[in-house]
């Protein structure tokens, strides 16, 4: 058994993949460009490849005869032609569920760091200003409890569900918005999206992208919100539209955003987003809410096990 890895870099060097050579001869590259994923399955034909973002097409899957698996790192895989995959008996597998957990806990965190104001608070401190300031504490920059407030959800999945239960465990009113129109059963409350925006204080955003999601926070959704709300998206980046975000948020349409995806990942320098030094304002970390070292980890051991299935007849997370 030849095992394939085209792009290590994507889930880190600290993690271990010493178990993967106890099923065969395994080969490693940090990165791989499309033309060079190419050539490396031409070069290794492995049984096995393991990929992440690479374009995983037919001429790329052709160019290794041998190939009998694709091991998707991630839950998506839309980056993989899943005909030419069936047509040609090669197996394809995925891995949900690895970074619940570590999605919600970042929801938090960003909630938190726009919510209480805390990148002030800090530079209040560090910048000298408290050290002469005459009284105890500081309350220029106000700040309010989640109690009572309105937590709005886009995207009622097992991330969603887990935001909204700690989201209602802080005194939050949870109201969710289905941009497909689909209800759950949830002891949440469903509205259109109009009612929705008008209602929350904070909406978080973890809904796949599709056509229903695409470009849905735009300068025209954004202004049916309080001038006082929080955006944060954790689902994906064109779900918000990066230039409206931005023009809503100079203008004060909305008061703060989180943004943990953006539409084109690595930022590419004329975004407008990079246009707001306030990270008062405006935070945005690189697509890191999957990424504790106890998600990578699990999603190394399910792709681990998604192979040794394989190997032993067995369907494990198959799509094909």
């Amino acid at each position: 058994m030849k095992i394939l890895m085209l792009e290590t870099m994507t889930y880190g060097d600290d993690i271990s993949l010493e178990q993967f050579n106890r099923l065969g001869e395994v080969v490693t590259y940090s990165l791989s460009s499309y033309e060079e994923a190419v050539a490396r399955m031409k070069e290794h034909n492995p049984d096995v490849v393991i990929i992440n973002k690479t374009n995983m097409n037919a001429e790329c899957m052709a160019a290794a005869p041998n190939l009998k698996m694709v091991a998707e790192a991630a839950t998506g895989y839309n980056n993989i032609d899943i005909e030419y995959a069936k047509a040609h008996g090669i197996r394809v597998a995925n891995v949900a569920g690895y970074s619940t957990q570590s999605v919600i806990q970042h929801t938090f965190a960003l909630a938190f760091y726009l919510i209480e104001k805390m990148r002030y608070y800090d530079d209040f401190v560090k910048s000298g200003e408290y050290a002469e300031w005459p009284c105890f504490s500081h309350f220029a920059n106000v700040f309010h409890e989640l109690a009572g407030k309105t937590w709005g959800i886009v995207g009622l999945g097992n991330i969603g569900r887990g935001v909204a239960k700690i989201a209602a465990d802080f005194g939050c009113n949870v109201i969710y918005y289905s941009a497909s129109g689909h209800s759950y059963d949830v002891p949440y409350e469903r509205y259109e999206l109009d009612e929705f925006l008008k209602k929350s204080d904070i909406v978080s955003i973890h809904a796949p992208l599709n056509k229903y999601t695409e470009n849905l926070f735009n300068y025209e959704t954004l202004k049916k919100m309080k001038s006082s709300a929080v955006i944060l998206n954790l689902g994906r980046g064109p779900i918000v539209n990066d230039a409206d975000l931005v023009k809503a948020l100079n203008e004060g349409v909305i008061a703060a955003a989180g943004l943990d995806v953006i539409t084109t990942e690595p930022v590419v320098k004329d975004n407008p987003l990079l246009t707001i030094k306030d990270s008062n304002k405006l935070i945005v970390t690189p697509h890191v809410a999957w990424a504790t070292y106890e998600a990578r980890t699990r999603l190394m051991d399910e792709i681990y096990l998604n192979i040794r299935a394989y190997m032993d007849g067995e369907e494990r997370n198959v799509i094909v």
